[in-house]
């Protein structure tokens, strides 16, 4: 009787590769600067010490053949690394596939957002997955991120902006920073900053300054202090001025 070989599942075939590559000197360092103590944004993140440019290699050998269901299983069960390679191959999907395709890889996108849980994974991946695909589109789905008791929702809300801020279009960015300007976390104020520092250089200090001097009093200073960075001394200092 010919018995069928039981084909190994590419969540598998990926698990096994960074078990390989793992270092786990590498990954104690990992594990203190991406904040996974107890209390920290990262509480329990577990990583395998295995560097980025090795994660897109594993990316490449299997993006093309990984179903959505695999991605699934590597976000759900994967360390750090395995969920960054899961999300890049998702990012090589969506960059090579039609219209429609694009459309459900953008919807499983936001409905694993509790996978997408640091700022490396967000910053690497939403940019050109959920800002890619909304360019020229009704931005209603960022402001319902924006108001997420998520912070990594949140985050993806503004980085979505990326791409549009590349292209010139800045107001959808301005928009955000506004929703996001009370917003009680670090790696928000950093990430926003970060947008309005894009914001100078695509759309111009001019828009930047008008943007800023109106609120300057009441941004918080981590969010100021990321937005000017690439103006001159005497533009920052007066910004920074209470």
């Amino acid at each position: 009787m010919l018995h069928s070989r039981r084909v190994e599942s590419v969540a598998s075939k990926v698990k096994k590769e960074f078990a390989r590559l793992a270092n786990p000197r590498k990954a104690k360092l990992l594990a203190g600067f991406f904040k996974t103590g107890k209390g920290e944004y990262a509480e329990g993140d577990e990583f395998w010490g295995v560097m980025v440019p090795d994660t897109r290699c594993v990316v490449t050998r299997y993006a093309e053949q990984a179903s959505l269901s695999d991605i699934k299983n590597i976000l759900k069960h994967g360390k750090h690394e395995e969920r960054l390679c899961a999300l890049l191959m998702l990012v090589a999907q969506f960059e090579t596939t039609n219209t429609s395709k694009r459309k459900t890889i953008f919807d499983f996108y936001l409905s694993n957002t509790q996978f997408i849980n640091n700022w490396d994974l967000v910053d690497v991946t939403t940019p050109r997955i959920v800002g890619a695909y909304l360019l020229g589109k009704p931005k209603g789905i960022l402001r319902r991120l924006a108001r997420s008791k998520n912070m990594w929702e949140r985050r993806i809300a503004i980085l979505a902006t990326f791409p549009e801020i590349g292209c010139g279009q800045c107001s959808d960015a301005l928009a955000m920073a506004d929703r996001l300007m009370n917003d009680k976390h670090d790696l928000i104020h950093k990430a926003t900053g970060w947008m309005l520092r894009e914001v100078g250089k695509k759309c111009g200090e001019k828009v930047l300054l008008e943007y800023l001097l109106p609120r300057r009093h009441n941004m918080p200073r981590t969010m100021l202090r990321y937005a000017i960075e690439r103006l001159s001394k005497r533009q920052r200092e007066m910004l920074m001025r209470r």
